[in-house]
């Protein structure tokens, strides 16, 4: 029982220190009410990681770019497939069929 009053005690001294009531009101403050407080940290992080996966997306695209780049202006059968793929392109006794596949039709039962 001793041991109870004791710690209350030294509560109760902690509570008027005022040393501890200032430390403690800044700490609340950096905490929750400051512009950099632990949401907006947490929010900067995230930010953060999804420009990382961003940037790292981009440089293997990049890459990707520039290897099909310098294979189109040394492989002249290379060039040609892109074209005729890309462009539709055909020599003169040659003829093209492009096949598209038909969207599928919405209902008259859809909700959307």
């Amino acid at each position: 029982m001793f041991f109870i009053f004791a710690a209350m005690d030294r509560f109760i001294s902690l509570l008027k220190n005022k040393y501890f009531i200032l430390s403690s009101a800044f700490f609340v403050w950096m905490l929750f009410f400051d512009r950099n407080d632990l949401l907006s940290q947490y929010e900067y992080r995230s930010q953060l990681n999804k420009l990382k996966e961003e940037k790292a997306f981009y440089i293997k695209e990049t890459e990707q770019v520039r290897k099909d780049l310098d294979e189109l202006t040394t492989n002249k059968e290379r060039l040609e497939k892109f074209a005729r793929e890309r462009y539709h392109m055909k020599k003169d006794n040659e003829d093209i069929y492009v096949i598209v596949k038909p969207k599928p039709e919405k209902s008259d039962y859809s909700i959307f």
